[in-house]
């Protein structure tokens, strides 16, 4: 046993910062498997709600439960997979009236901070790009689980909401009053890298 606390106190300070830094892991968003989602919900006219989602995305994320102010979050989508369940309005969707696929093939979301808020709630801020324009947005985050999977992976899941005006993204066709924000909710499942 060693008596010198000098080298004691050295390796307890080395141990416990190899934990700390044990528990940041990066993730692979699992959409191979369908585990994560990307929907979105705007008025239709003030008399329903269209529901829609994109089906090509990828993206990462890491998360550090000692310093979850450090988490990063990068995110890509294949516009043209945006799916309302109605061909003809997918096609309308896809056109130079919304999202211009052929211009426009991409969107992406890359954070630019987190802020956890206390009770499992945070805050993810960042830049997404739709359309050719990249703005500022945030969304509430809430942890969903993480733990060992069935096939001896490590995964680790969130929710986030969103809204913001279709305009501040140069889409500006008009669908009345009502209609001039959508909604996004996303699922996202990582598996531990």
């Amino acid at each position: 046993m060693n008596k010198n606390p000098l080298i004691g106190l050295t390796a307890a300070l080395l141990l416990s910062l190899g934990a700390a830094s044990a528990t940041a892991a990066d993730y692979l968003i699992d959409t191979k498997g369908a585990h994560a989602f990307i929907q979105f919900k705007i008025a239709h006219l003030g008399y329903s709600w269209l529901l829609g989602r994109f089906n090509s995305f990828s993206g990462e994320f890491s998360y550090d439960e000692q310093n979850p102010a450090a988490a990063r979050v990068r995110v890509e989508i294949d516009t043209a997979s945006v799916d309302s369940n109605h061909a003809e309005r997918d096609k309308h969707l896809r056109s130079a009236d919304f999202f211009d696929v052929a211009q426009y093939p991409k969107a992406s979301f890359v954070s630019t901070g987190f802020k956890p808020l206390g009770d499992g709630k945070a805050e993810l801020t960042g830049d997404f790009s739709l359309h050719g324009i990249t703005r500022p947005i945030s969304i509430a985050v809430t942890p969903i689980g993480h733990g060992p999977d069935p096939w001896g992976g490590y995964r680790r899941g969130f929710e986030g909401r969103t809204r913001f005006a279709l305009a501040d993204f140069g889409i500006t066709r008009n669908l009345g009053p009502a209609s001039k924000e959508v909604e996004i909710y996303l699922s996202l499942e990582g598996v531990r890298q």
